[in-house]
């Protein structure tokens, strides 16, 4: 099992910066694959990035590519969402999720764990 923390969350302006940290529990961080999701109102969940366990191999989802960062430190057992360049259409919940299948998945069927979820609100 793998427990998994999201914190970071919040209300910024449009053009602003947040930054997301998953904290993750449970098995040996460094073996996960890490991704972040966002799902907002009435619309489904969608990827946003992924990072491979040993942080060499990256994913962003086009609409987010050149604003996004994902990172990880694995002596702290944390993956990070630095976020810059923010827009009202940024605005849904984020989740973090982890997948110990040693793949890069980027569909919500490829990750076993799931945090609890972030709101992050862009205001126009």
């Amino acid at each position: 099992q793998v427990q998994l923390v999201e914190s970071g969350g919040g209300l910024v302006q449009a053009g602003g910066s947040l930054r997301l940290s998953c904290a993750a529990s449970g098995r040996t961080f460094s073996s996960l694959t890490m991704g972040w999701f966002r799902q907002a109102p009435g619309k489904e969940r969608e990827v946003v990035t992924a990072i491979s366990w040993s942080g060499s191999t990256r994913y962003y989802a086009a609409s987010v590519k050149g604003r996004f960062t994902i990172s990880r430190d694995n002596a702290k057992n944390t993956v990070y969402l630095q976020m810059n360049s923010l827009s009202p259409e940024d605005t849904a919940v984020y989740y973090c999720a982890a997948d110990s299948r040693w793949r890069l998945g980027v569909g919500t069927a490829d990750y076993d764990y799931w945090g609890q979820g972030t709101q992050v609100t862009v205001s126009s």
